[in-house]
C-alpha cells in the first residue's frame, strides 16, 4: 500500500504517520495478494474534535471510512475497525454470490470468518412514496428544515431533474444532481 497522508490544521508527525501506516497496513491480511492501492488519509482538527478520513480505491471495491474523536490515535483505531467491518461485510455478500474465477471474491483471503449478523444490514424496513413537487433549491432547503430531515428529494423547477439537498456536517448545505 502506498500512503498519501495530509493534515488540515494539524502537522503530520513521523510518529503519527508510522502509527497510521502500521494500523492500516493490517488490512492487507484480508486479501490473498498484496494490494498496490493508494491509501488517501486526511487528518483534520477543528476546535476540540479530531477526525480522520481514509479512502482506499481498489480495482473492484472502494473502502472509505471517517471517524471523529477527541484523541487522534483513538480516531485512527476506530476508523481501522470500521474498515475491517466493511471488508468482512463485503466478503460475506460476495460469498453468497456464485463463485467464478476472476470475481471479486478471489481478492479476499479465506482467513476471514464471515458473520451472519451482518447479512441483515441491507434489509429494507420501510418504503415511502411521495410526489416530487417542482421547486428551486432554496425552497427545497426550507422544506427540509421544516421537516427536520437531513436530506430532501425534489424535482428541479428549471431542469425537471430529480435532485437531493442535504445538510453537511459543517452545517452548510449540499446539492446532488444528475449529470
Amino acid at each position: 500500500m502506498k500512503f498519501t497522508i495530509r493534515g488540515e490544521n494539524i502537522s503530520v508527525t513521523d510518529a503519527l504517520r508510522e502509527y497510521i501506516e502500521k494500523k492500516i497496513s493490517k488490512l492487507e491480511r484480508y486479501f490473498d495478494s498484496p494490494t498496490n492501492s493508494e491509501v488517501h488519509v486526511n487528518l483534520k482538527v477543528y476546535n476540540e474534535t479530531q477526525s480522520i478520513e481514509v479512502t482506499i480505491p481498489m480495482k473492484s471495491l472502494l473502502l472509505r471510512a471517517e471517524e471523529q474523536h477527541a484523541d487522534m490515535y483513538a480516531a485512527i483505531d476506530l476508523v481501522v475497525e470500521k474498515l475491517e467491518r466493511q471488508v468482512r461485510k463485503y466478503k460475506t455478500r460476495v460469498n453468497r454470490k456464485a463463485r467464478q474465477n476472476g470475481s471479486v471474491k478471489q481478492m479476499f483471503s479465506t482467513a476471514i470468518e464471515t458473520k451472519t449478523e451482518e447479512e441483515d444490514d441491507f434489509q429494507v424496513v420501510r418504503t415511502k412514496r411521495f410526489n416530487l413537487k417542482p421547486m428551486d433549491v432554496t425552497e427545497a432547503i426550507l422544506q427540509m428544515d421544516m421537516l427536520g430531515h437531513n436530506f430532501f428529494v425534489f424535482s428541479d423547477a428549471e431542469t425537471s431533474n430529480t435532485n437531493v439537498v442535504y445538510r453537511r456536517k459543517d452545517g452548510k448545505y449540499g446539492l446532488i444532481e444528475p449529470e
